[in-house]
């Protein structure tokens, strides 16, 4: 079994929150074995009926429990947000050792019944596909870009079977999220949306266009986006500004959370990507954000992130701030050799960010600097922005 960087809390409630089948279930159930746990599952029919037609049986049953039991595992608590003031109650009340253990894949149906959060009794962790540290040696750059790193997919026997896995988890979304949880009206729209969206990933979103193309309105386009961050399928980049309030109402990039979901939602599964084409890159400068986002959320950095677009089309990729005031500018480039005019966006941004340090993540053996940008292999990015343990100890 692969170490997750993610170690829950052992005496502390909590939630994990995180895309389907990114492994919440399996690290749960890793972490707390079984004998002093009491596990409910809402993707069972049984427990779901049950739980959905009286959502105090949970409050009774935790009440009367075994006093040996010391951990409540909620599997999928979006199914029934009802079940949280339950849980509100037994945390205030219940006496003893009790710690509750909430996996959700969407936020989605908590934000419509305003459900209750707990008010800052359960912290919040976020658990992700599989990254590079990860995997340790069974990590293949090229297999992730294709792939991406959902454990299901990543670890299958081979590669069809990995391709099929992704096709059925894109059809089991639109069917389980859209159309059960009945979140758009139109779902001829939506899945013109989606296939446009999964186009653009990685681009500026041009709302009025995708609008344009979809045959439905500006305002509909935004909610469709919020239906892929609510169910975690993914999440804006904006650009940088020094304001906040502006940086907000400029047009971000969206990114899907993982490179093959991308990649079987376009459905081009079947076509490995060519190193050199942009395709390539595109799937490259993907996986690096991804997995600096990734690590950085698993350490509990507090950075923030976004990316650099200038009126003269000079670009930076991503721009990492942290809470001490550092700044990062990093370009991501699928070349062993990066050459300075292809850096050109980093040299715009040094001039409204006199002390970014500027990085360009490569394919390049070895560290080297080109002209004041220093050249990296990718693997060695993360350390460079001070990203530099694997898991989050609480």
């Amino acid at each position: 079994m692969i170490k997750r960087a993610l170690q829950p809390p052992l005496k502390h409630s909590f939630f994990i929150f995180g895309p389907r089948q990114t492994g919440k279930s399996t690290l749960l159930h890793s972490t707390f074995p079984g004998q002093n746990v009491l596990y409910y599952d809402l993707l069972k029919s049984e427990e779901y009926l049950r739980l959905t037609a009286r959502p105090a049986l949970l409050r009774e049953e935790v009440a009367s429990r075994d006093k040996k039991i010391t951990h409540v595992i909620v599997d999928e608590i979006q199914r029934i947000p009802a079940l949280l003031n339950e849980i509100h109650h037994l945390m205030e009340n219940a006496p003893g050792a009790l710690y509750f253990c909430l996996s959700g894949s969407s936020a989605r149906k908590l934000k419509r019944f305003h459900a209750n959060l707990l008010a800052g009794r359960a912290w919040t962790r976020h658990l992700f596909p599989l990254t590079h540290r990860e995997l340790g040696k069974k990590f293949l750059l090229e297999k992730a870009m294709n792939l991406g790193t959902l454990p299901s997919v990543y670890l299958a026997g081979n590669p069809g079977d990995a391709q099929d896995t992704l096709r059925s988890y894109v059809e089991t979304y639109l069917k389980e999220e859209v159309e059960a949880e009945a979140v758009t009206r139109s779902l001829g729209g939506f899945l013109r949306f989606l296939t446009l969206a999964a186009d653009e990933n990685g681009k500026v979103v041009n709302f009025s266009t995708i609008a344009r193309e979809c045959g439905v309105s500006y305002k509909t386009v935004q909610g469709y986006f919020q239906i892929l961050e609510d169910t975690l399928m993914g999440f804006f980049l904006f650009p940088y500004a020094r304001s906040v309030r502006k940086r907000l109402i400029r047009h971000p990039k969206f990114y899907f959370f993982d490179t093959g979901v991308v990649r079987a939602m376009r459905k081009t599964l079947a076509v490995a990507l060519e190193p050199k084409t942009f395709e390539y890159g595109r799937a490259f400068e993907h996986f690096i954000v991804l997995e600096m986002m990734r690590l950085a959320s698993y350490q509990n950095l507090d950075y923030s992130f976004s990316f650099y677009g200038s009126s003269g089309q000079a670009e930076v990729d991503l721009v990492v701030e942290t809470p001490q005031g550092e700044v990062f500018a990093i370009e991501i480039k699928s070349s062993s050799s990066p050459e300075s005019e292809a850096l050109k966006g980093l040299k715009s941004f040094k001039e409204i960010c006199p002390k970014a340090v500027l990085y360009c993540a490569s394919l390049s053996p070895r560290k080297r600097d080109v002209r004041g940008i220093t050249v990296l292999p990718w693997q060695d990015i993360f350390e460079a922005v001070g990203i530099r343990g694997a898991s989050l100890e609480f």
